[in-house]
């Protein structure tokens, strides 16, 4: 009897994707146009256009990667095309983006709300910690949710853009002074519009496939492409657009570094839309950071799962949640904040992470000779490693502090990978579980419920005895589905040997002696009833049979009713039947 591996289901579409990857991307305009005012004053337009432009072509750089990794292109996937050392050092640099990714934008998000300094920062830390505590219940970010805080966002630069166009006759920029170097050093701090777009390639395992391909041969070209030109052109355009609004301002605006836009409303278009700018970024900054805190909870997981990182960092909880890697993405972010306080000093931090990490990424597909990658864009992406290598190279001389931070981080975690390959090869692998004697079940007359049964379970239930009986009466097919959830975004499938639950189920399972019968499916999953309605699909059952659900009201509010959800889309020909 052959257990079968079940993917995640690819059910993203590109406008639910666009909408996730604007969550993370689209927050840049919030904070380098005002750090590039605070830099070097209305001297910054034309840096300001440069960074537009290295932006559309690392957007463009992501596209390519997207069509080559249809089951996930992060840097952690490109750069183990060449080492499991340089996999290790990117996801290391990603770590670190994410870091200081949600300090940076939960502190920005109280500017924006309208906090001082210091209450800002006492804000932002108690955020962090309960944006962690709620994650351990496992929230998910999702489309329709990204959608909800993405469509106003929009909305309110383009009210920005048209409220400050009359305004251009104030348009008061001035050359850039000083030499080549100067102006280089100046542009390269300003590199703070790349981040959320790393988040494009890696969840292009649950993009929707193109028409034609199949998961066997996947293909999501055309959705990935859609979603990040949607995103890149909203970036690039809509941050071109204030930077030339931004040289309309008065003099004071140099001063407004941690909530430009809000100002910017504020001076075109009164006091009451300054309000509504500051809450629309405030509320998506604070929806980054939860992305961010959810990107490094995913990230260790992966590591663990891949024997980098010591076995604990894959513990779940009850809620699929890896619960070590959850405390440790909440109480880093605060760390940092409590290192540096100020949104100046955490964008060079944030910049040497988000830059290595693209770095490593594109230069890890311009130079895999087995990718298959067309000539032309083999060239521009070799080109665009070597310009963010030399951003890089800059950050790290030019910003010392950053350089130490990224180097304490790749430091610890290549210590504690090394610490974990040496235990694990003194520590012998746990032998599979022996096969368990059948319960006994009662006979009974069994109902009419088709010849295909799809019975999803979390272990022997009597949702899965009923299930067995009913099948063996009725001589039916029936699929047995096995879901670890794991609350959080990955690309690749869990083995099922790695599980004990999984192992002790399945060995039961193979006890019954019935093969050609009973068809075992592992799947781990962030979102089970999407699985559950995915596979019944798959595999056109009659009837899916479910558990009934023991959690408490409040954790159904937060996570939602499996239940409920499978029921709400299972298509009318099936029958959904609930035990207990």
């Amino acid at each position: 009897m052959e257990i079968s591996t079940i993917g995640r289901p690819r059910n993203v579409g590109w406008l639910r994707a666009a909408a996730l990857i604007y969550g993370d991307w689209g927050t840049s305009k919030a904070y380098v146009i005002g750090l590039a005012l605070y830099s070097i004053g209305f001297a910054a337009l034309p840096h300001l256009l440069a960074v537009c432009a290295v932006t559309g072509l690392v957007g463009v750089n992501y596209i390519w990667i997207c069509k080559h990794f249809p089951n996930g292109g992060g840097v952690y996937t490109a750069a183990g095309l060449h080492s499991r050392h340089l996999a290790m050092i990117g996801g290391l640099l990603l770590l670190a983006d994410f870091i200081v990714t949600a300090s940076l934008s939960c502190l920005d998000a109280f500017h924006y709300l309208g906090f001082g300094h210091d209450d800002a920062k006492k804000w932002a830390i108690t955020a962090i910690f309960l944006i962690g505590a709620v994650n351990f219940f496992g929230p998910r970010h999702s489309g329709g949710l990204a959608v909800v805080l993405a469509v106003p966002t929009v909305v309110t630069v383009v009210a920005l853009i048209a409220g400050g166009a009359p305004h251009l006759s104030q348009f008061h920029a001035v050359p850039p002074s000083g030499g080549l170097l100067h102006n280089w050093v100046a542009f390269v701090g300003m590199i703070l519009a790349l981040s959320g777009v790393e988040a494009a390639a890696s969840n292009t395992g649950v993009l929707r496939l193109d028409s034609g391909s199949t998961p066997e041969h996947p293909s999501v070209h055309r959705t990935a492409r859609r979603a990040i030109l949607v995103v890149m052109i909203e970036v690039v355009l809509g941050t071109g657009f204030l930077s030339v609004l931004a040289m309309c301002l008065p003099n004071e605006a140099v001063r407004h570094e941690n909530d430009l836009l809000r100002y910017m409303g504020e001076t075109f278009l009164g006091a009451r839309f300054g309000l509504v700018v500051g809450f629309v970024f405030g509320v998506l900054l604070l929806s980054a950071v939860n992305t961010a805190i959810t990107g490094m909870v995913s990230l260790l997981y992966v590591m663990a799962r891949d024997r980098e990182l010591p076995e604990g960092f894959d513990q779940l909880n009850g809620f699929g949640v890896p619960w070590i890697a959850l405390l440790i993405a909440t109480v880093l972010p605060v760390i940092v904040l409590n290192v540096d306080d100020s949104v100046a000093g955490l964008a060079s931090l944030y910049a040497i992470g988000v830059v290595g990490a693209i770095v490593i990424n594109i230069g890890s597909c311009a130079f895999a000779k087995n990718l298959g990658l067309s000539r032309y864009e083999r060239i521009v992406m070799s080109g665009t490693f070597v310009l963010l290598s030399a951003i890089w190279i800059t950050i790290a001389l030019t910003k010392m502090h950053a350089l130490v931070f990224v180097l304490v981080v790749l430091a610890v975690g290549l210590g504690v990978r090394e610490f974990a390959v040496h235990r694990r090869r003194l520590v012998p692998a746990p032998a599979p579980a022996g096969p368990a004697p059948p319960p006994e079940t009662s006979r009974r007359q069994a109902p009419f419920l088709g010849e295909n049964i799809l019975v999803a379970v979390r272990g022997w239930t009597p949702a899965l005895e009923f299930a067995l009986e009913e099948s063996r009466l009725r001589e039916a097919e029936l699929y047995i589905l096995y879901i670890r959830e794991v609350a959080i975004q990955i690309n690749r499938p869990v083995d099922w040997r790695d599980d004990e639950t999984a192992r002790s189920l399945f060995s039961r399972v193979l006890a019954e002696g019935r093969d050609g019968k009973l068809h075992p499916l592992f799947s781990s999953s962030d979102s089970p009833a999407d699985t559950i309605i995915d596979i019944a699909a798959t595999f056109g059952v009659d009837t899916v049979v479910l558990g009934g659900s023991r959690r408490a009201a409040p954790v159904n509010l937060i996570r939602g009713n499996v239940v409920a959800k499978v029921a709400a889309n299972l298509p009318e020909s099936m029958h959904l039947i609930v035990i207990g």
